[in-house]
């Protein structure tokens, strides 16, 4: 618990000590939620998972499936809006702004979100549709729409998004 607090404080230029992240940051508070509902939602007690994160959600104003596999260390910054689907994959040391979704396309019951790499970055209000591949080290504007894959070391923004360069 201490290295996530640590890789907060070391992203959030506005946190100023551990207590302060433990009290008042919503997107830890859903993490916990969601660190327990995860526990039922692999027991198969998916009802249960579902109501810990419809509670979490009441309290975050942040909406995560339980099915949804996510890393260590992930940063929702500010949080209201952020939408992470069932069937997303998220690495480690991600770090996600307000109003970003993680979204589905499609109807199936299959992988219909996207996988997040490590190290990601994902700007406010972005939305990443479809079971696509976000590489390591990826960087997504704010307010870009991705649809299709990004290689590692990449930034992208835009309507579609598409590529403004390599990172270095």
């Amino acid at each position: 618990m201490i290295k996530y607090f640590r890789s907060i404080k070391q992203r959030d230029p506005a946190a100023r000590h551990f207590l302060q992240i433990l009290l008042v940051y919503p997107g830890v508070h859903i993490m916990i939620f969601y660190r327990i509902a995860r526990i039922f939602y692999i027991l198969k007690l998916k009802l249960i998972a579902q109501i810990i994160m419809y509670i979490g959600r009441m309290i975050t104003k942040i909406e995560i499936h339980p099915g949804a596999r996510i890393g260590k260390r992930l940063f929702i910054d500010h949080g209201a809006g952020v939408v992470i689907g069932e069937t997303a994959i998220i690495g480690d040391d991600v770090t996600i702004y307000h109003g970003v979704t993680l979204g589905g396309v499609g109807e199936s019951r299959c992988k219909r979100h996207p996988t997040i790499g490590n190290n990601v970055i994902i700007g406010a209000g972005a939305k990443v549709l479809g079971n696509i591949v976000i590489g390591n080290n990826v960087k997504i504007g704010a307010n870009a729409v991705v649809l299709n894959d990004v290689p590692d070391n990449t930034t992208v923004v835009g309507i579609p998004a598409k590529p403004i360069n390599k990172n270095v």
